[in-house]
């Protein structure tokens, strides 16, 4: 074995201070093909050490008179395998019989050869040569030890890791020669693992185990007697009744008694053979009396009967298979159940044959087989495993599955009886609600075309459709969250602040007989969802609480931050963190019969002209489309609690944008607007409309023309003002089109509700919820083209 080469682990270190001996020195090693270097001084001598060397040669005057403490310390430290050879040329008649100097060289260096000058260069060639082969014998032990440290590595990892235990311990013998007892010397961690025995190195086995069986020191004493190894399986009784398959044999000189074993408890596996052995044992003397009796069931049992191999091959069918299934014996028995089994459940079934054959019994299995005649006939099935084969019984259920069938059509028709009754009370309730609004806006109007009509009165009315046009919007919003086609404005803000400043509001929309309480939590929480649609769903459930106490009561606002999201109406719960805010009142709380109902769209159980019956579905749709959920305990004549759950985030990087106010509509200046709208009167508004302020308006009346008007080389255009549900491309593709064609070309999108809108949001655009205001539209507009300037087009 030789270690691997290294050029500068075979070089000389030269140090000679004086004259000309280290180039002396140099050009003789050169000569005989001997690496070296030459050091100026001692510090770089311990430097050339370090980074390694065959051999030193230093002359005696370069180790007087300096602090030789460094060397030593090198010379100290070397691994054990080290013992750098030196070489010391000193002064005719200096040798170490007469030089008291030269012994404490030898005595410091340990390792060194002493050469008289002068000297012949082949004496001192021979003296290297014979330090460098010295040199090479160390490397060369070193690569021993280090192969000797891997091998012992590999056998500590097995030692370690292997699923057998493991073990070697030391015989004792009587001094009739009998074997009476053996000492662990060293056990793996599967030793215990499989034997139970803990801290056992060191120990003796009778201490461990007092009354372990004497044959276990019978065969390990043969063993360490007589070097044989041996493999034998046996019991242990003190080890809870264990079995063990075991291979011993001796280890090290036959005088030292050592023995090691390697095992593995095979318990189970005894127990398997002993279980079989007791199903055998009085099986001749029992045959004819179990097998007439196994012949009357199988026979006459009116349920399939069958024995197959865990290969899925029948073995046995009973006389029932013909009678149920059309099948005759001669054509089931030998061909594999695929043949039989229903398309539809060869995967299930495969995966349950797998299970039986696992010993784990079915119970209740279902599936179809395949009748003569090519229909389906169900089955439940129980099964058995016995060794290699699987005992069924079925029950056929097919009566019972079309029943069910027959009531599952039967629920479904009522359900869906019931979806026709909810979309009457929803349509009578929205034109129930509407028509009230129109009410007011139809009066309105005549009373604005009569010319003597004062001033005050007219804006009076003018005020009263702006507000009635208010309460419209604020109901659609109702109905599109409900049916979650409500397109949000998600932003990031605190809840606890939002909750706070929404307190006062809540006084006075409670009244003064409700006292309105809140606990917010000390560090702030954050979410992101429609602030607007959040604080009208705080209102409902506050009006709602507060019609639930009569005007009269408590009631207490609570935000839980980090709340874990519960498993509500049957959906799975969730780990991940979310703010509760919960609204809890003292009122009359809600039967148990209904609460099922109550987020239920026009839903009421107030008294008619009290309530559209909205207000809790809006909480629920505006919660559902945020990402959360919103749960309701009550026990009837103890109160309520409404709690909204919505996903936790991280704070805003950015300041939360400043709430929009009306403004006066500014003049459109002139710049050119394209209206892409298919309705004929609206489209015909928005363009009267935008000439009154002053824009250029173009009009397209789907996304096609839109595009052709956008490509015209003559055109140019300052914004696009698009509705989004339209035939054909919908508004948001047509945007991302027409970002994707002109990038800097500033884009809003209007819309009453629009399903992609609801599912994807507003994809990066400007969005105007319809209805609007002029002021509203104009401000929007003046935005959007002042937002494009600013980024240069």
């Amino acid at each position: 074995m030789t270690a691997p080469h290294n050029p500068s682990s075979e070089r000389v270190l030269i140090l000679a201070p004086l004259g000309r001996d280290a180039r002396i020195a140099q050009s003789l090693m050169g000569e005989a093909t001997i690496a070296s270097l030459i050091v100026r001084d001692l510090d770089g001598m311990i430097a050339g050490l370090v980074e390694t060397a065959g051999a030193v040669v230093v002359t005696e005057e370069a180790l007087q008179r300096v602090d030789l403490s460094p060397l030593a310390a090198w010379i100290s430290d070397q691994p054990p395998w080290s013992d750098m050879p030196f070489v010391v040329l000193v002064r005719h008649g200096a040798g170490t019989e007469r030089n008291p100097a030269a012994t404490r060289l030898s005595e410091l260096l340990g390792n060194v050869s002493f050469v008289e000058r002068p000297f012949h260069p082949t004496t001192l060639i021979s003296v290297v040569r014979a330090a460098l082969r010295g040199r090479r014998r160390q490397y060369e032990a070193r690569a021993r030890l280090e192969a000797l440290r891997v091998e012992r590595q590999h056998y500590l990892d097995l030692f370690e890791n292997i699923d057998a235990g493991f073990c070697t311990f030391e015989m004792k013998f009587d001094e009739a020669g009998r074997a009476v007892d053996y000492r662990f010397i060293e056990t793996n961690p599967a030793f215990e693992a499989q034997t139970g025995l803990t801290n056992a190195a060191g120990r003796w086995m009778r201490e461990l185990a007092p009354d372990h069986d004497d044959h276990w020191f019978e065969i390990y004493g043969r063993v360490a007697l007589t070097g044989e190894p041996v493999r034998f399986e046996s019991s242990a009784s003190e080890l809870g009744q264990r079995w063990y398959d075991v291979h011993a044999f001796r280890l090290d000189k036959p005088e030292q008694r050592r023995v090691a074993a390697l095992f593995n408890d095979i318990t189970p596996r005894r127990k398997l053979e002993s279980r079989l052995r007791q199903l055998n044992e009085g099986l001749e003397t029992q045959v004819a009396e179990r097998t007439a009796e196994r012949d009357r069931v199988w026979r006459n049992s009116r349920d399939l009967l069958t024995v197959l191999g865990v290969d899925g091959v029948f073995r046995a069918v009973n006389p029932a298979w013909t009678a149920i299934l059309g099948h005759p014996h001669e054509e089931v028995v030998g061909r594999n159940f695929r043949e039989f089994i229903w398309p539809d459940d060869l995967k299930v079934t495969e995966a349950a044959l797998r299970e039986a054959s696992d010993a784990r019994d079915l119970t209740n299995f279902e599936n179809r087989f395949r009748h003569l005649d090519g229909t389906p006939r169900w089955f439940s099935w129980r099964t058995s495993a016995e060794g290699d084969l699987i005992y069924a019984y079925g029950r056929e259920i097919t009566a019972e599955k079309q029943q069910a069938s027959a009531l599952a059509q039967a629920e479904e028709a009522l359900r869906q009886s019931q979806k026709l009754e909810a979309v009457g009370q929803l349509t009578g309730g929205v034109a129930h609600d509407f028509n009230n609004l129109l009410t007011i806006i139809r009066s309105s109007v005549d009373f604005l075309r009569r010319p003597d009509l004062p001033e005050e009165r007219r804006r009076r009315y003018v005020d009263a459709i702006s507000e009635t046009t208010d309460r419209a919007a604020r109901l659609t919003g109702q109905l599109l969250a409900f049916a979650r086609r409500q397109a949000l404005n998600p932003e990031v803000f605190e809840v606890g602040a939002c909750v706070s400043a929404l307190t006062d509001m809540l006084d006075t929309v409670t009244g003064a007989r409700v006292n309105v309480q809140s606990t917010l939590p000390e560090r702030p929480c954050f979410v992101k969802a429609d602030r607007s649609q959040f604080e009208t769903a705080l209102v409902n459930m506050a009006v709602n609480a507060r019609d639930a106490m009569n005007g009269e009561g408590a009631l207490e606002l609570r935000v839980v931050s980090g709340a874990g999201l519960p498993s509500i109406r049957g959906h799975a719960p969730s780990g991940r963190p979310f703010v509760a805010v919960s609204l809890t009142d003292t009122g009359e709380g809600i039967a148990p019969d209904i609460i099922s109902q109550i987020f239920e769209p026009f839903y009421t159980t107030k008294e008619i002209g009290k309530g559209t019956g909205l207000g809790l579905s809006q909480v629920f749709g505006f919660a559902k489309q945020s990402g959360g959920d919103v749960a309701v305990e009550s026990t009837p004549g103890a109160g309520a609690t409404f709690t909204i759950y919505l996903p936790e985030v991280e704070e805003a990087a950015e300041p939360e944008p400043a709430r929009r106010t009306t403004r006066p509509a500014p003049v459109g200046g002139g710049r050119r607007v394209l209206i892409v709208e298919d309705n004929v009167e609206v489209g015909g508004f928005a363009t009267q409309t935008l000439q009154d302020l002053g824009y250029v308006t173009s009009w397209a009346m789907n996304a096609s023309e839109a595009l052709v008007m956008l490509k015209d080389p003559a055109a140019s255009f300052d914004v696009v003002f698009s509705d989004v549900v339209m035939p054909g491309l919908n508004g948001v593709d047509l945007a991302r089109e027409i970002r994707r064609l002109t990038p800097d070309l500033p884009i809003v999108l209007t819309s009453g509700y629009s399903d992609v809108l609801a599912q994807e949001g507003r994809s990066g655009f400007e969005l105007l919820q319809k209805p609007y205001s002029v002021e509203e539209l104009s401000r929007v507009l003046r935005l959007a083209i002042a937002s494009s300037l600013q980024s240069g087009r």
